[in-house]
């Protein structure tokens, strides 16, 4: 697997480097510099797109998000598609599980607002039209290397792997590492340092604001490994003052050093000049 170019690990160099897709160039120029963005639940999710929707990886394009985050699993048929969920209930009121139907009949279905399910192939291929990266998080289980080497396959056919970043499952992590760069704890990296073939470029340092300190930012850059931080609805959707508490977050997590970031859209306007 080559090298991530150096701006991406240290985005304050991506501006030179990186060229957005031409419909984001308005929203870019209202970016903060010096940060790479990936968009979280597959694009702009809002109560008009669903989670993993082509509605909502289109407003990530229009955003200007250099990546986005999207939720892999496999069809009865083994058709790798994107979806949350382990059923069809919370956006398409269907409780089925993904692994229980057929790729023909999850074309059928449709959200409130009309959106549809999407295959991986049909999702990359918008990725490269759109010119915006993707992280795939490994929602299912099993050491399935046919299905494995066929995300690869995907990746290569639409030229995202070199930058594709990947939140595994322990029984992927073998077939994985080397391939596509892993998601770790410090622990982790730590663990993986000690094996034969080890190299920094197999992995990055992923984590929340409880798991990533300031000292973990700088080991992490001595040792050339990217840090990504991830600011997640989930973590404070419960919160009364949720908007304020993630906020509050992401400068902490930029004062510590990072520069890219795993988000929500309900809060990167930490981000943007409006």
């Amino acid at each position: 697997m080559p090298l991530f170019p150096r701006w991406f690990i240290f985005p304050a160099l991506a501006c030179a480097l990186f060229t957005p897709a031409a419909d984001a160039q308005s929203a870019n120029a209202r970016r903060l510099p010096g940060y790479f963005l990936i968009a979280h639940r597959g694009g702009v999710v809002d109560s008009t797109n669903a989670e993993n929707s082509l509605p909502a990886l289109e407003g990530a394009i229009r955003r200007g998000y250099d990546m986005v985050e999207m939720d892999m699993r496999v069809t009865k048929d083994r058709v790798l598609i994107i979806n949350h969920d382990r059923n069809f209930k919370r956006y398409y009121g269907v409780d089925s599980a993904v692994s229980d139907m057929n790729w023909d009949r999850i074309q059928q279905l449709r959200s409130s607002k009309g959106s549809r399910v999407l295959s991986l192939d049909q999702v990359f291929a918008r990725c490269r039209e759109g010119h915006i990266q993707v992280m795939l998080d490994t929602k299912f289980e099993g050491c399935d290397t046919g299905l494995f080497n066929r995300v690869v396959q995907l990746l290569d056919k639409y030229d995202l792997r070199e930058h594709a970043l990947m939140i595994g499952t322990d029984s992927s992590a073998d077939y994985f590492t080397g391939k596509v760069r892993l998601s770790c704890t410090r622990r982790q990296l730590e663990e993986n340092s000690l094996k034969a073939g080890y190299d920094p470029a197999h992995y990055y340092l992923f984590g929340g604001v409880k798991d990533i300190q300031a000292g973990d930012v700088q080991w992490a850059e001595q040792k050339g490994i990217m840090v990504v931080a991830a600011v997640n609805i989930f973590t404070y959707r419960r919160r009364r003052d949720y908007l304020q508490e993630a906020a509050a977050d992401i400068e902490t997590l930029k004062a510590r050093g990072i520069r890219c970031f795993q988000i929500d859209s309900n809060f990167d306007g930490a981000f943007f000049m409006e």
